[in-house]
């Protein structure tokens, strides 16, 4: 069957408009979150499967939530690994590191075994909390975001690097240890 120039470009054109209409059907419906923003509260299962509250931390730790777009990927794994490498610095430190994703229970569960991650994981299926935080999706994927909410529970920090995982610990670690010198 030989198919023409017009057919050609009008089966271009569904594709090209069937993709926008996806893209734009997934976009997050969020405001985005800044700082001084207060953050919004919230409750999700962990890797154990244990309900856990945002309201039952306010006020306790500092709270360092990094949202990631999926379990045991390459720059997900490295960003996982460098907040483990620093927990014991920013538990001296007053806070509590939180990784969210759209990832279930179980896959939480074996990648926080898999890699010994000593901190929270939590299971966001249907993306509410990263809606309620205003995340962009990138390249086809829930975005990778950082923030850092004081006891007051205000947003005070926030950094977003999609490819470059291990930058989020480091950097999120620096801007608590200068708040804590100040």
């Amino acid at each position: 069957m030989e198919i023409n120039t017009t057919m050609l470009k009008y089966l271009l054109f569904i594709l090209g408009a069937s993709f926008l209409f996806t893209c734009a059907a997934q976009a997050q419906t969020g405001k985005e979150l800044l700082t001084g923003d207060a953050m919004p509260t919230f409750s999700l299962l962990d890797q154990n499967g244990k309900e856990f509250k945002t309201a039952d931390y306010v006020g306790k730790k500092v709270l360092v939530i990094y949202f990631y777009p999926k379990d045991e990927s390459m720059v997900c794994t490295k960003e996982a690994c460098a907040f483990r490498d620093s927990f014991d610095q920013f538990t001296k430190a007053g806070a509590m590191v939180i990784g969210i994703n759209g990832g279930t229970v179980a896959s939480h569960k074996g990648f926080a075994d898999h890699y010994k991650l000593p901190f929270t994981l939590l299971s966001d299926p249907d993306n509410k909390v990263y809606n309620q935080f205003g995340i962009h999706k990138k390249f086809f994927m829930t975005g990778r975001e950082t923030f850092i909410v004081d006891l007051k529970g205000k947003i005070v920090y926030t950094h977003e690097a999609m490819m470059q995982g291990k930058e989020h610990s480091d950097d999120a670690l620096a801007f608590i240890k200068a708040a804590k010198a100040k």
